[in-house]
């Protein structure tokens, strides 16, 4: 990957825009203390569309490099499957030749977990349309399609806990598989600790011990760091 040729006196990137592809909306800030901008996304949209869409939302302002959240499977970094929530052609787009900068990619859950992580074993759930599993270890990053495996009666955890989940079946159950599900991932992965993110998060009225909420701006510290602390 080519380096960028605006950076600091440390050889990170002085300026980074960090795009946080979602079901719903797609969120974008430069730097640290830019102002966050965002649009609908959607079944039909695409990757060109969306490259559209950010370049004249940042038209005027630069940006060195391109830090992105995929909702969907990445595989050293590199989108390795079409989202279930947007339109089609991701996999094999090439986003550095379309932003005309350094690209890095990974799942969307796991640049929030990036941004939520403080030491140790963290396993983070983002519920939002659909359901971003991540599990950072001593500093090492894993994300997983788990949200996407059988959870109960032929459903996956993600129709039951994901956005339509919630709305099929009302906030009250939703709450108990959110809590089930908890319990189940933060024993099987041995977790110090458990970040829920996404949208649906502050649904959540009690919280068991050693889980907390996050903040979807973490996804935006996240993408900083994916630069600024290698990656």
């Amino acid at each position: 990957m080519p380096a960028s040729k605006k950076t600091s006196a440390a050889g990170a990137p002085r300026r980074i825009l960090v795009i946080d592809v979602g079901g719903a909306h797609v969120k974008l800030r430069v730097d640290a203390h830019g102002k966050v901008q965002k649009f609908v996304s959607g079944p039909n949209m695409d990757p060109a569309y969306m490259v559209r869409e950010i370049r004249r939302l940042t038209r005027g302002t630069p940006y060195d490099v391109v830090s992105m959240g995929y909702p969907g499977m990445v595989l050293r970094g590199r989108i390795a499957a079409e989202p279930h929530n947007l339109g089609g052609r991701w996999v094999g787009f090439d986003f550095a030749r379309a932003f005309g900068k350094p690209v890095r990619i990974v799942n969307d859950a796991a640049m929030q977990a990036i941004g939520s992580y403080r030491g140790g074993s963290m396993l983070f759930l983002g519920l939002g349309t659909g359901l971003g599993v991540a599990l950072i270890i001593d500093g090492e990053l894993e994300a997983t399609e788990f949200g996407h495996l059988p959870y109960k009666r032929g459903r996956s955890y993600e129709e039951y806990v994901g956005e339509a989940g919630r709305e099929r079946r009302g906030n009250r159950k939703w709450r108990q598989s959110v809590l089930d599900i908890i319990a189940h991932l933060q024993a099987a992965f041995e977790a110090d600790y458990v970040v829920l993110g996404g949208g649906n998060a502050v649904r959540m009225k009690r919280l068991p011990r050693n889980v907390r909420l996050g903040d979807n701006k973490n996804a935006f510290i996240g993408g900083l760091r994916m630069w600024r602390r290698g990656g």
